[in-house]
């Protein structure tokens, strides 16, 4: 049996150059599987969490960012796409702008938030650890003034705090996304695939051009440069906003993809970090080191993408035609308690942005908890559900603020 499931009913477009009525839908699927990826975040995020050792980053190449990334895309689609398909370029544009404008200052408040709580537990507590070390934050508190300038100019981007900046630079290309999309899907898919070559720093180091690969840098007295490179990581971003848009048509469910994907995922696991630590693969350790340039994380390398589409159709394939099985109300969910986990995940996934805002000082404070108790199976396992549970109701308070119920009629 093929199913094929239109991806473009979401936002009405069918085509690049000729889009149709916009219209947004929520999609369960995206919801979903991006508020999966938070609880995954804070796990990664958390110092020294033993949960961390299972999350899917240590089974494949890919990992919870491509996840976050991905469904930013299909989001994005959604969100913006129809303000460029109702009010034009320009006014689509402005409202891109808009997005980048919060997201940047979302960045910079989350940065000086973690920043004065590290800087506040060493003020008034007597550890051993110093914990602006523990994010590398020496030279911004040592010598504030040219850090401050780097931070408010994105010249200064610490590695914890890299994903937003990532974000908002991606966003900022997605106007030239739309005005190409007038050539036709081919100029879109011609720029995007150029721009990620020319951000393969492994692959122009091999080619002994010269040429660094196109990055931003990250720290105004060094040369590194961003972790995550945003020309790279455009890729899978584009990926996602150009199936929700229509112009990638929806994969088929047939039996021999779905033996590939399933293959491609499991082909990983041996040069993955379980096939190292739990089966004794210590040749994978030598192949990832001699072949790092198709596996890097900052460049978005190509088994990188390769492992997540295998990832991503799967999942595709698990949530059912239309994300019928992630739906709550559906009858594809028999069981209540899978209807409360997906409607609580799911719940998370349409609030991720203040989720995700929270999770990173979580994750820093709960690590900071566990450094001052018994690091058992028991007290992390604990203080993971405890951040879980807070994920949680970040979520339904931000939606509740958004709903704003003080503009409802007067109650007396």
């Amino acid at each position: 049996m093929t199913t094929t499931i239109d991806f473009s009913s979401y936002t009405g477009a069918s085509a690049p150059a000729r889009p149709a009525k916009a219209v947004r839908v929520r999609d369960p699927r995206l919801d979903f599987y991006r508020g999966i990826a938070m609880f995954i975040i804070l796990c990664a995020h958390t110092p020294s969490n033993y949960f961390s050792s299972w999350i899917p980053a240590r089974w494949g190449f890919s990992d919870a960012t491509e996840i976050f990334v991905f469904c930013s895309g299909m989001a994005s689609a959604i969100a913006f796409g129809s303000s460029f398909d109702r009010r034009g370029w320009v006014l689509g544009t402005a409202r891109v702008g808009q997005r980048v404008w919060q997201v940047y200052w979302a960045h910079i408040g989350m940065f000086m938030a973690i920043a004065t709580m590290m800087a506040a537990i060493d003020h008034f507590g007597d550890y051993d650890k110093v914990y602006i070390g523990s994010l590398n934050l020496w030279k911004f508190f040592s010598d504030p003034a040219p850090q401050l300038i780097g931070l408010m100019s994105l010249t200064y981007v610490p590695n914890y705090f890299d994903i937003l900046p990532m974000y908002m630079v991606i966003l900022a290309m997605m106007p030239l996304v739309m005005a190409l999309s007038r050539l036709g899907f081919w100029a879109v898919a011609v720029a995007v695939v150029a721009v990620w070559i020319l951000a393969q720093g492994a692959l122009w180091a091999w080619l002994d051009t010269g040429f660094a690969g196109l990055s931003l840098p990250a720290e105004p007295w060094s040369d590194r440069r961003w972790f995550f490179n945003p020309f790279a990581w455009q890729l899978v971003f584009f990926t996602g906003f150009a199936l929700m848009r229509g112009w990638i048509p929806a994969p088929p469910v047939r039996w021999w993809i779905v033996a590939l994907a399933a293959f491609v995922v499991l082909a990983n696991v041996p040069l993955s970090h379980v096939g190292m630590r739990e089966f004794g693969f210590d040749w994978a350790k030598d192949w990832r080191i001699a072949n790092t340039g198709w596996i890097d994380k900052s460049d978005f390398a190509l088994l990188r993408y390769v492992h997540f589409l295998g990832l991503a159709y799967l999942a595709y394939v698990v949530a059912g035609p239309g994300g019928a099985r992630l739906q709550p109300e559906g009858e594809s969910l028999p069981l209540r308690g899978w209807r409360v986990i997906v409607t609580l995940i799911t719940k998370v996934g349409q609030q991720s942005l203040a989720v995700f805002l929270f999770s990173m000082a979580f994750a820093r404070f709960s690590g900071f908890v566990m450094d001052q108790t018994e690091r058992t199976a028991a007290n992390m396992a604990l203080a993971n559900f405890v951040g879980f549970a807070l994920l949680i109701a970040v979520a339904y308070g931000v939606a509740w603020f958004k709903s704003q119920p003080w503009r409802g009629s007067a109650t007396g």
